[in-house]
């Protein structure tokens, strides 16, 4: 091996270290030990930081503020109960309605980030009912990422399409295979979960936090507690917010246009500003119409696990990133290497494990599709086997470095959603797994039906 791929595996190496090192930490740890990690990148090895993901830390600031304004007019109560009347009857409903609606929400808006106003809603209609609260959050958490796959509206669909269709596949052939693919591939990750890990009241970690007075016990049912005349008006104010996201996120042509690019085409505002912007709006109109006090916001318990997230966010996401940006080039053509050099069936194989392998180092299912596809056309995959593979993208939740996983560890006071000890052994492995294996296997039986 020459001395960049040494220097590769020793800045990988850095980077397991330290989301070891903050795992074990945990919390607000998670982002000290990326701030660390970027400083050995930097210093030891004189590499330039990468872009720091002050979109991603944005959203879950705004959402978080948002959200927990309306949780002090009573919005989240008033949701939960809400949410905990349709499962009363039959409480494990959590862990396939939460992934459901977290689904659904992605796919409108093209993004995963809308995933975060779900966070709080997930997990105290799981505790009020008992429910370890990692079986839900856990696969609600994949889903918000797998939605991405299965989105009219998203990078990555976009980039697949625009990949493959010169072998005249259109983005209707592409959703004809992943929404089958993927719906029946989170079902059965949730049925896994369903019974995974010990249940609530044996959990010995929660039972510690009980003694420590870190998570207060569910007293009250959710269904029965009496709520304030403010309750429904803020979750309405709320939910109308995260309606309109959606419907921008959907129709592009809604968005405001402010520019033109280099062909006089017009230039739209992201999602990701709209997301931002509309959860202050919503934030200010409960302010206003429910007669918020401000003081009582960073009361509720919300805003804590929030900002704790977004820290751990900023901090291991910045890590990735600096260690992506320093090294994409030989991450892409060594995998792209081993798979050019195969027969047809292990070049499929090979294929999926490289998509898998990029997702997984650089997080980013429209970076590894970038990266990847070209590879899998240029060695012959038929593009149809190549939309049946794609699920494998989700390996970008191999390793606990997405903001998604670090804010869902984060909002389940419980502590029964990890991050884990040793990098790989986080709460969302086994679903994501579960996922990624039927969802390619009914993906590849369909690439040769549908296109």
């Amino acid at each position: 091996m020459n001395d960049n791929v040494w220097i590769l595996f020793a800045q990988l190496l850095v980077v397991i270290l330290a989301i070891f090192m903050g795992t074990r930490t945990s919390g607000i740890g998670l982002g000290v030990w990326g701030l660390v990690g970027v400083a050995v990148l930097v210093f030891g090895f004189q590499t330039a930081p990468g872009n720091a993901p002050v979109d991603a830390v944005f959203i879950v600031l705004t959402v978080i503020t948002a959200a927990s304004v309306m949780q002090a007019a009573g919005g989240i109560d008033w949701m939960v109960s809400v949410a905990a009347k349709a499962i009363r009857s039959r409480p494990k409903s959590v862990v396939f309605l939460a992934p459901a609606m977290s689904f659904l929400f992605t796919v409108g808006a093209g993004t995963g980030n809308i995933f975060y106003p779900l966070l709080p809603v997930i997990y105290d209609v799981s505790y009020q009912q008992k429910i370890r609260p990692e079986r839900a959050l856990s696969v609600s958490a994949v889903a918000s990422q797998v939605g991405i796959l299965c989105s009219p509206v998203s990078a990555a669909t976009a980039s697949l399409v625009v990949l493959l269709a010169p072998s005249g596949v259109d983005l209707g052939q592409v959703l004809l295979i992943m929404w089958p693919a993927s719906i029946v591939g989170l079902f059965l990750a949730a049925l896994v979960m369903v019974r995974h890990g010990k249940n609530l009241e044996d959990d010995p970690e929660y039972q510690r936090r009980l003694a420590e007075h870190l998570v207060k016990p569910p007293t009250e049912d959710a269904t029965t507690k009496k709520l304030p005349r403010t309750a429904v008006l803020s979750a309405s104010i709320f939910l109308a917010g995260v309606g309109f996201i959606v419907l921008m996120g959907l129709f592009e042509g809604l968005r405001p246009i402010i520019g033109t690019d280099d062909n006089g085409d017009p230039v739209r505002v992201s999602v990701t500003i709209i997301i931002e912007v509309t959860m202050g709006v919503i934030a200010a109109l409960i302010f206003v119409f429910c007669k918020v006090k401000s003081a009582d916001v960073p009361k509720q318990p919300t805003f804590p696990a929030g900002m704790v997230g977004a820290f751990a966010l900023f901090g291991i996401a910045w890590l990735a990133n600096t260690f992506v940006a320093n090294n994409n080039q030989l991450i892409v053509d060594g995998l792209g290497s081993l798979v050019s050099g195969s027969s047809a069936f292990i070049g499929a194989l090979l294929f999926a494990l490289a998509l898998f392998l990029v997702a997984m180092l650089t997080t980013s299912q429209s970076s590894a599709t970038n990266a990847i596809v070209p590879i899998g056309l240029a060695i012959g995959l038929p593009a149809s086997l190549i939309v049946g593979l794609w699920p494998s993208a989700m390996g970008m939740y191999t390793l606990p470095a997405n903001g998604s996983q670090v804010a869902t560890a984060a909002f389940d006071q419980t502590g029964t959603t990890k991050l884990g000890k040793y990098v790989f052994d986080h709460s969302f492995q086994l679903p994501n797994l579960v996922y990624v294996i039927s969802a390619m296997i009914i993906g590849a039986a369909l690439s040769f039906v549908v296109i």
